[in-house]
This record gives structure tokens, C-alpha cells and sequence, in this order.
């Protein structure tokens, strides 16, 4: 036998770079066919009142296989481990720190992303919530090569995902996590093998998802009930969206547009009941509140929040 023929196929050695549950699916996902020499996340965070420390959901992977697992505060910390590992390829998925241009030059294959969006829309931290708040029809998951600029590399592969009337961030995060675990298989072969394509992003369609920030969360009654509503699908089941009744944070989960229009009132005005809820003012008719909670309780349908408070149809939410 001439063994110089022979076709020597060496394993991959890659490296995985996630931190929250979304990146859970696609990381078990490459463990089904791949070999992960090591995980990178973020270091356990304090949890409760407890301030007991937790791992995050991707180390709890890691632990589970046995797996190496690096918790840099920063990034730079851990460049010399990363590259004593002579990675072929670093596969980072929502790992939550921008990668420097140092760690991008390690691997021979470079380094790729599943994003949650359909790039160069809603390039950022938040681009599952943003998609649902702005009001798109569609997003989905883009595979691409890391860049200095965030999310700014060329694209690999895209998959569309529709988002529906009822989705909240919380099922379209489902969505989008299951679809990334299916593009990455379906991407990687042709990314070892040098065969796969790789696409400029127009920079003159780019836009933004910067991370929800406390401001973003309080509802605005001056919008329309279809802003409103988006706004709240959009941060269900977190952080979720805000209002202030009477002295105390209400919590609002779920609610529906209705169809009364008022003349009277004021945005944010309290201005009839139903049997599922009440109606609050807003800049062309009224949002019907279905689910609360009240800061110091539990979640409660709102038709039962309504039974215990009366005096409601009046009152103002600020």
C-alpha cells in the first residue's frame, strides 16, 4: 500500500465562544458531529439575593462534557491559551465582549458568528428583541466571518425566520436559536473545506440593535396601540416592558390592541373594562392589558387584577 496516497483527513480543532441560553442549542448542536477542544465564557455571575455565583449556561455544558472551559474577564487575558490551542476554527455565538483583532488573526479558518439577525439589519446585542419592538415581518440568522467592526463581516449563509402576530421575544428567541444549530451544521463543511461563499455587507443598509437600556422598558402611551404592543411582545419574557400605577412598577406581559377610539382622556388614562382585562388611552385608541404584575408579586391575569381594584376605569398610568 503507497501511504503517501493516502488522504489524510486531520480533525478540526475548534474552539466555541458563548455565554447565555440562546447559544445552548447551537453549542449542543456542534457537539453532535464536531469535537470542541475548549469553551470561552463569561465568568460566573453573582445570582439572587444570595450573591451565590452561578456558571453561565454554556459552562454548564462545558462541566457536562468534560470539556475545557476559559472565563476571562477580558477577553486580552486569555489570548496566549487560546493560542497555545492552535484553533482551526473559533466559533462564537452572543459570547458577549468584541473580539480584538489579535484573537481574529488565531485560528487558520478565521472566525465566524451566528447572529441572530438577517445582517447587516439589526447588527448588535439585542437584535431579538429590537426585530419584534420595530415591528419587522421577518428576521432570521446570518453565519458570518468576525470582524473588528460589530457584527460587520462578510456573510457566509442566511436563513430567514417569519415573526408572527403572537411571537414574543422569548418564542422567537426559541426559533432563531433552533435555526442557528441547523445553518451552522449546514455551513460548516463547506467552511473546512475552503468551498463556501462569503458575501460583502452593504454598509448602506446596516442597521442598529444597541442593548435594551432601563428607558427602553417604560411604555409610552404618547405611540400608537401597535407600537405598544410590539413593545411589550418584545420584551416578554425579559426584561419586560414598565408603567407606574399609583407609587408602584406594573409590569405589563401581555396585552392586545383594541378598538375603541376616545376624544376624552389622556394617554395613559385608564378608560374601560373587559372581561379580560382594561383598556388604557393611547395616541389613536386604546391597548387592552391582559397580563400584570405588580412589583413585589406574581404575574396575574389582569381581568383578576381588575376585580380587586374597582376604581380603575379613570386612573392614569405614567
Amino acid at each position: 500500500m503507497d501511504f503517501d496516497k493516502i488522504n489524510i483527513v486531520k480533525e478540526p480543532t475548534i474552539i466555541f465562544m458563548g455565554t447565555p441560553d440562546f447559544s445552548v442549542p447551537v453549542l449542543k448542536g456542534l457537539l453532535s458531529e464536531y469535537k470542541v477542544r475548549a469553551i470561552v465564557t463569561q465568568p460566573d455571575k453573582p445570582f439572587g439575593r444570595s450573591g451565590e455565583l452561578r456558571p453561565s449556561p454554556v459552562k454548564e455544558v462545558a462541566m457536562e462534557n468534560n470539556i475545557l472551559c476559559l472565563q476571562p474577564n477580558k477577553i486580552s487575558e486569555a489570548l496566549q491559551e487560546i493560542n497555545a490551542l492552535e484553533p482551526d476554527l473559533i466559533i462564537t455565538c452572543a459570547y458577549g465582549q468584541i473580539l480584538p483583532l489579535e484573537l481574529l488573526q488565531i485560528p487558520r479558518l478565521g472566525c465566524i458568528n451566528v447572529h441572530a439577525s438577517l445582517l447587516p439589519k439589526l447588527r448588535g446585542g439585542a437584535p431579538i428583541h429590537r426585530a419584534i419592538i420595530e415591528g419587522h415581518s421577518k428576521t432570521g440568522i446570518t453565519i458570518m466571518y468576525m470582524a473588528e467592526a460589530m457584527d460587520a463581516g462578510d456573510i457566509i449563509s442566511q436563513e430567514e425566520v417569519i415573526i408572527t402576530d403572537e411571537d414574543t421575544a422569548s418564542s422567537l428567541h426559541d426559533k432563531l436559536s433552533s435555526v442557528g444549530t441547523s445553518l451552522l451544521l449546514k455551513t460548516l463543511p463547506s467552511i473546512l473545506d475552503g468551498t463556501n461563499s462569503r458575501m460583502v455587507q452593504d454598509e448602506s443598509l446596516a442597521t442598529y440593535a444597541f442593548v435594551i437600556k432601563r428607558e427602553d422598558e417604560k411604555l409610552d402611551f404618547n405611540k400608537t396601540k401597535k407600537q405598544v404592543v410590539n413593545q411589550v411582545r418584545g420584551l416578554n419574557s425579559f426584561p419586560g416592558a414598565y408603567t407606574v400605577f399609583g407609587d408602584k412598577i406594573m409590569k405589563v406581559w401581555k396585552c392586545r390592541q383594541g378598538e375603541n377610539v376616545y376624544d376624552e382622556g389622556y394617554p395613559g388614562q385608564i378608560m374601560a373594562i373587559y372581561p379580560d382585562g382594561f383598556g388604557v388611552k393611547v395616541s389613536n385608541g386604546e391597548v387592552i392589558f391582559t397580563e400584570i404584575q405588580l412589583a413585589g408579586k406574581g404575574k396575574m391575569k389582569a381581568s383578576d387584577f381588575v376585580n380587586g381594584h374597582k376604581d380603575l376605569v379613570g386612573k392614569i398610568l405614567k
